[in-house]
C-alpha cells in the first residue's frame, strides 16, 4: 500500500516501492517514424534520407515484424537486409537510431527452436503441445502453430539476449519493440500454460515485464547507455526496465483518438511515464487526412512522438505483407504543413521534456499528466479527462472531433495561462473556447514559465 497527501506523493511513494523508471536518453524525445511494414534496406534508408532532404527532425526508424528469415532467429534476412553493417553506418551518419521489432514466438522452423525446446527454455504446457500461437511467418504455407520462450526463466533470458547481441546489438541496434509481449495467446486464457515462475494462472501477468528484463539487464550488461523498450502491455515494476508503452493497433476513428488521451494518463498514473500510440491508427482513406493532422497535433505532446499505422493498400496480413505508405509526405501538402510545424514544435519542446523525463525517473511523476496531479485542489480539475498537462507548465487539448474549429477548455485555478498560438492570456479557474483550426490544437502555457515556446 503506498499513501500520501496529494497524488503527487502517491506517485512519487509507489515508485519508491516499484522501481524508478531511468531518464530516457535525449534522442527518445525526437520523432519516430514506423509504418507496418518497410520491406527491406533500401526501402527504409530511402525513407530516412527523404526526412534528411526536406530537412525534417528524425530521431527513430523502426523495421516492424517478417524482417527476420523466421520468427524466433532474431536476424535481419539477408534477402531484405543484404548489408545491415552499411546500413547502420548510414543511419548513424544521418542522426538516426533503429528500432527493431522483437516479438516471443519462436517457429517450430527457427533455427533456435531445437535448441529452447531441448533446454526448457519455451512456455509449457499441462496438457496438449507446447504452442500457444499461430501465425503465417515466412517459410510458412499458411498460419501455423508457434511457441512462445519463456522470460521468467533466468536460463531463457540469458540465450535470448545472447542471440539477440550476436545478430543485432553487435551491428549498433539499440531500440527495441517488444511487441505481443503479454503474450498473445490462442486460446486467450493462461490457465493451461506452465511457467518457470510458476502455473499460468498465477503468474502470466509479469510476462511483460520479465520480457523487458531480458533486454535492459543484456542491454546494460554489455555496455551499453540507456535504450527505450517499446511494449505492448506492461506490469507493475516495468518501468524500471527503461519501458515505454503504447496502446496497441487501434482504429483511425475520432472516439480512438479521445480514449488515447484517457489511456495516455491512466498509464502515467500507474507508474509508467513513457507513453505512445500510434498516431493515427490503421489503415486510412480520403476522408482520414482530418483526422491524422489532429492525431499528429496530439501526439507532439505525447511523451514518445511516434508515426505508426498500416496504410491502405493493406494486402493481405502474412509475411510479404506491406502497407501504403505512411510517411509525412504521404497525406498532401496541408497534413504536411501540420506535420512539420508540429515536429518543429516538438523540437522546440524537447529541453523541456527531458526535464521532464529526469522528473520522471526521480520522483515517478509521469510528464503526461492529469489536471489533478498538479491542481489538486481545484475540484473541476478532478473531473477534467479530455485535457491534460505536458509538465507543469503546458496544458494541452487535443481535438477529437471532425469539422470543429474551436473547442471548450477549462483552465485550473492557481495560474494565468497564454494560449501558445495566439499569444493571448486567460485567468485560471473558468471556462474557455479556443480556437481550434485546422492547423493546431489549443495548447496554453502556464504564465511566466519559460519553455520556448
Amino acid at each position: 500500500v503506498t499513501a500520501g497527501k496529494t497524488p503527487a506523493e502517491i506517485l512519487e511513494h509507489y515508485a519508491d516501492a516499484v522501481g524508478h523508471a531511468p531518464v530516457l536518453p535525449e534522442w527518445a524525445t525526437g520523432f519516430w517514424q514506423c509504418k507496418l511494414r518497410y520491406l527491406g534496406q533500401e526501402e527504409l534508408l530511402d525513407v530516412a534520407r527523404e526526412y534528411r532532404r526536406r530537412e525534417l527532425p528524425l530521431s527513430v526508424i523502426v523495421t516492424d515484424f517478417f524482417h527476420w528469415t523466421a520468427m524466433g532467429d532474431y536476424r535481419f534476412d539477408p534477402e531484405e537486409y543484404p548489408d545491415p553493417e552499411a546500413m547502420m553506418r548510414e543511419l548513424d551518419e544521418l542522426g538516426v537510431k533503429l528500432m527493431v521489432s522483437i516479438w516471443p514466438t519462436i517457429s517450430p522452423l527457427s533455427e533456435n527452436y531445437d535448441a529452447m525446446a531441448e533446454q526448457g527454455l519455451l512456455v509449457g504446457a499441462d496438457q496438449g503441445v507446447e504452442f500457444h500461437q499461430d501465425i503465417h511467418d515466412k517459410k510458412m504455407p499458411r498460419s501455423l502453430p508457434v511457441a512462445l520462450y519463456d522470460p521468467t526463466n533466468p536460463r531463457t533470458r540469458r540465450f535470448v539476449w545472447e542471440t539477440v547481441k550476436r545478430n543485432y546489438f553487435d551491428l549498433g541496434v539499440r531500440v527495441w519493440w517488444l511487441d505481443a509481449c503479454e503474450p498473445e495467446l490462442n486460446p486467450g486464457h493462461p490457465r493451461n500454460l506452465s511457467f518457470h515462475a510458476g502455473p499460468g494462472s498465477a503468474v502470466v501477468n509479469i510476462y511483460p515485464r520479465d520480457n523487458a528484463r531480458t533486454f535492459w539487464e543484456g542491454n546494460r550488461d554489455a555496455g551499453a547507455p540507456g535504450t527505450v523498450l517499446l511494449c505492448r502491455s506492461a506490469w507493475a515494476g516495468q518501468a524500471k526496465y527503461g519501458a515505454a508503452v503504447w496502446s496497441g493497433d487501434i482504429a483511425p476513428t475520432w472516439e480512438s483518438l479521445a480514449q488515447q488521451v484517457r489511456a495516455g494518463l491512466s498509464i502515467g498514473m500507474s507508474g509508467i511515464p513513457w507513453w505512445t500510440t500510434d498516431i493515427g491508427g490503421f489503415p486510412s482513406e480520403e476522408s482520414y487526412r482530418e483526422l491524422f493532422a489532429r492525431w499528429f497535433a496530439y501526439g507532439t505532446f505525447c511523451p514518445l512522438f511516434r508515426l505508426h499505422g498500416h496504410r491502405e493498400p493493406r494486402g493481405e496480413l502474412g509475411s510479404p505483407m506491406t502497407g501504403g505508405p505512411n510517411e509525412v509526405w504521404s497525406y498532401g501538402e496541408r497534413c504536411l504543413g501540420v506535420a512539420r510545424e508540429h515536429m518543429e514544435l516538438r523540437e522546440r519542446l524537447r529541453p523541456y521534456i527531458q526535464e521532464q523525463m529526469a522528473a520522471a525517473a526521480e520522483r515517478g511523476t509521469p510528464p503526461m499528466r492529469p489536471l489533478f496531479l498538479e491542481f489538486p485542489d481545484d475540484a473541476r480539475a478532478w473531473e477534467t479527462d479530455d485535457e491534460f498537462l505536458l509538465g507543469p507548465d503546458l496544458l494541452v487539448a487535443p481535438v477529437t472531433e471532425p469539422g470543429v474549429t474551436s473547442r471548450g477548455v477549462y483552465l485550473p485555478a492557481g495560474a494565468d495561462w497564454v494560449e501558445i498560438h495566439s499569444g493571448r492570456t486567460f485567468a485560471g479557474g473558468a471556462d474557455y473556447e479556443a480556437d481550434a483550426p485546422y492547423e493546431y490544437i489549443p495548447v496554453f502555457r502556464r504564465d511566466g514559465a519559460e519553455i520556448g515556446v
